[in-house]
């Protein structure tokens, strides 16, 4: 294992995080936690009609959202910054000189119109229509008087002759060999002075150290022209270790078809950032094949490449709506009502200060609310009840239960019962609901689901006592009351 250990994560910002991306970060970051090394955010930004800072924005968010911190990168600085490709084309620059000096860069003038007509010759013969390396057989001498002269360049890399096959050592996939004769003299700076991606991030992963390449299996094809740039610089060659793509459950690349497919999204969505997190971390890695609660410091005390899966990774999303409910009834209540909070005032039910004003009303409501959630999102609709002077009925309740038989009589009696009440908890409401079935000479289950009605609106809801005792006295004896006008028998 080289010492220290330097991963990095570079994303370019032309979209939002995506959960592949977001994934390849959490890989990075445990791998470098585990083994003590450093994590290295870089903006890789060099699409610039695509790159916005807005993007480079939410990244960061999505990032430090899952609670992935780096040691080096924007906003924290580092001894081998600037740490966005737009800011280090000197980088890009005193490498190329290095390669021109050795010789394995050289100028090409052939026009795109050249090259164009150039490989539909190529195809049309069936024969290979990469550069067939016209200007590097120029005289030296010759290709630097036209590059002094200003006419339009770029330059491309120049294969060894002889070679050999390009052995890519993958931690993940074992030995890959690519045949360096499939290899042409591909482009390093562009005429516009701008850099290839294979020529950028060989260079900043150079100069920065990096001694581990974790990223998706799409940059595969990459791997072999960039070792060839690691070895015309002189810079030693890092060990890859290429994740498979994560799929859909069609067996198609996931995307927006199949639902969320962004970090900020899932958030949204009502996701916890240490469940999304521990669930990306399970697309293709895991503990020990059966553990699936797997807490962020589990992961960086036992994240290891050597458990890393070649097969693709299949997103479910009902298996993260479950992981999302265990990790939501674990927080304790007292946390729990402060990231409840947020989302009763983003559907307008609480507003700022609601919980300082009240916290142990708000913290005797989030077990309840705690043990039946399975997203954020699903707080709101079910507390509703709990923040509104006056319920609706919803109309197959009040058919169905408040239309049958005795409803009315019930009401009348939880009524009368309750407002004798002197102390209003949850244990003496439930004392005294209890006591109503055999006066009224009916069922439990019949008393209960008419209060429960006529207080929450829904025959399904939070635990009724609770629910009562949160309501408290006024609403409550109102509700049955209302309730009562509703019923016909």
């Amino acid at each position: 294992m080289p010492d220290p250990v330097r991963v990095r994560f570079a994303p370019s910002p032309t979209g939002a995080l995506h959960v592949g991306g977001a994934r390849t970060a959490v890989y990075n970051w445990a791998f470098a936690r585990r083994h003590g090394g450093v994590f290295v955010l870089r903006i890789d930004d060099t699409d610039p009609g695509r790159s916005t800072t807005e993007n480079t924005a939410q990244i960061l968010r999505s990032l430090e959202w899952l609670g992935l911190d780096w040691d080096e990168g924007p906003e924290v600085g580092g001894p081998f910054g600037p740490y966005f490709q737009t800011q280090r084309s000197g980088n890009y620059a005193t490498a190329l000189e290095r390669m021109k000096a050795n010789g394995t860069a050289y100028p090409c003038f052939c026009s795109m119109e050249h090259l164009e007509s150039r490989r539909a010759v190529a195809r049309a013969a069936g024969g290979d229509p990469g550069y067939d390396r016209t200007c590097r057989r120029l005289d030296p001498a010759d290709a630097a008087q036209r590059v002094e002269a200003g006419e339009p360049h770029v330059w491309r890399l120049a294969v060894p002759a002889g070679r050999g096959d390009i052995v890519v050592r993958d931690a993940v996939r074992g030995e890959t060999v690519f045949p360096a004769e499939a290899m042409d003299d591909f482009i390093l700076v562009r005429g516009d002075g701008t850099p290839t991606y294979n020529f950028a991030t060989v260079v900043d992963d150079a100069d920065m150290q990096i001694s581990h390449i974790i990223r998706g299996d799409d940059h595969l094809s990459n791997t072999p022209r960039q070792i060839l740039v690691y070895e015309a610089l002189g810079r030693p060659v890092p060990l890859f270790a290429h994740l498979s793509m994560i799929w859909g459950a069609d067996g198609k690349k996931l995307s927006k078809r199949h639902g969320a497919t962004s970090v900020e999204a899932f958030r949204e969505e009502g996701y916890l950032p240490e469940a999304l997190l521990n669930y990306l971390a399970l697309l293709g890695w895991s503990l020990d094949g059966e553990t699936t609660i797997v807490p962020a410091e589990v992961l960086k005390r036992q994240f290891s490449l050597d458990r890393i899966s070649k097969s693709p990774a299949v997103f479910d999303f009902e298996k993260l709506d479950w992981m999302n409910g265990v990790y939501i009834r674990d927080v304790p209540p007292e946390t729990f009502a402060a990231r409840m909070v947020p989302w009763l005032e983003a559907a307008g039910l609480a507003n700022p200060g609601d919980l300082e004003a009240r916290p142990e009303w708000y913290v005797a409501l989030a077990p309840l609310v705690r043990e039946r959630a399975k997203r954020m999102t699903d707080i709101a609709p079910m507390v509703a009840f709990l923040f509104t002077d006056h319920v609706a009925l919803e109309p197959s309740a009040t058919s169905r239960v408040l239309g049958r038989e005795g409803a009315g009589r019930v009401l009348a009696a939880a009524h009368d019962a309750l407002s004798s009440l002197k102390t209003w908890t949850a244990a003496t409401v439930e004392e005294t609901l209890r006591t109503l079935p055999e006066s009224l000479q009916t069922k439990a289950k019949t008393v209960f689901q008419v209060a429960r009605v006529a207080v929450t609106g829904s025959m399904v809801s939070l635990p009724l006592f609770e629910s009562i005792a949160l309501l408290g006295r006024e609403r409550t004896l109102a509700r049955l009351e209302v309730a009562r006008s509703a019923t016909t028998h």
